[in-house]
């Protein structure tokens, strides 16, 4: 579980993240999302320890992040997997190699046991036979893939992921998203997600928060935003009149239901 307790941070005289307080709960899907320059980029930097907040605290299973020492961050970081937003691979190296880099950075096993681990993660990710192909050589969603690998090749408790369905059709977004939820659920893992793909939003979102200039401005699952009352969040995420309409139909259905067998309040517990 990772912790925020009013964390501020700006730069130079604009503050971008402010007062923001938060729980991202272990074996969960936490998302964030928000419009560009909402804070949320910044705050994702934050938890991984890019950027030093300004004041408020961050805790790692009850630890603060700032008391920690330099060697207790080390150690800590490599129980981090990152997901980058462009996958980040090494163009020369294949994909065996940019899978096996962490273990070759933070672990002195052998080449057998990296190679291993290598394929194991790669045969999770279904890119069994993909170890001797470079970046160049195959898709957007296969880099992405390869990129989850590499991520949780060390057994990371904490999972980072920057927009990952940035540049992938709707098909292939969906299957990372369903391969980053089992992943969070098989491995018990701490995972947050940067992102304003609404797909994932109501996909994968177990606890999603909400940013609008810094601020936290809603907190919730994907069962309860399609009811938010929120009018800045209902700008954001029914933007077009074919997502309003979608919206109107998915509460009419609903309404149905607690006619028929429920009440409102049953429903969004």
């Amino acid at each position: 579980m990772i912790e925020v307790k009013n964390i501020k941070k700006g730069f130079g005289e604009k503050i971008v993240i402010n007062d923001v307080s938060a729980v991202f709960e272990t074996g969960k899907c936490n998302l964030i999302i928000g419009t560009s320059g909402s804070g949320k980029t910044v705050l994702m930097k934050c938890l991984v320890g890019l950027f030093e907040p300004d004041s408020g605290e961050i805790f790692y299973n009850g630890q603060s992040f700032s008391e920690m020492t330099e060697e207790h961050r080390k150690e800590l970081r490599q129980r981090i997997g990152m997901l980058f937003q462009g996958s980040a691979l090494f163009d020369s190296m294949t994909v065996e190699q940019n899978v096996m880099f962490p273990l070759d950075m933070f672990t002195k096993d052998t080449y057998a046991v990296k190679l291993k681990r290598v394929n194991e993660v790669l045969d999770r990710v279904n890119l069994k036979d993909a170890n001797k192909k470079f970046p160049a050589e195959i898709s957007g969603g296969m880099k992405k893939r390869v990129g989850i690998a590499r991520a949780i090749v060390l057994n990371p408790k904490y999972l980072f992921c920057d927009e990952p369905n940035s540049g992938l059709d709707p098909q292939t977004s969906l299957l990372i998203d369903k391969l980053i939820k089992e992943i969070t659920t098989e491995y018990n893992i701490t995972t947050v997600v940067n992102t304003h793909d609404m797909n994932s939003v109501m996909e994968i979102g177990d606890n999603i928060i909400y940013m609008y200039q810094g601020l936290k401005e809603w907190e919730g699952s994907n069962k309860e935003i399609i009811f938010s009352k929120n009018k800045l969040l209902n700008e954001f995420i029914f933007a077009s009149e074919f997502l309003q309409d979608a919206k109107d139909m998915r509460m009419l259905e609903m309404k149905g239901k607690i006619d028929n067998n429920r009440n409102m309040d049953e429903l969004l517990k």
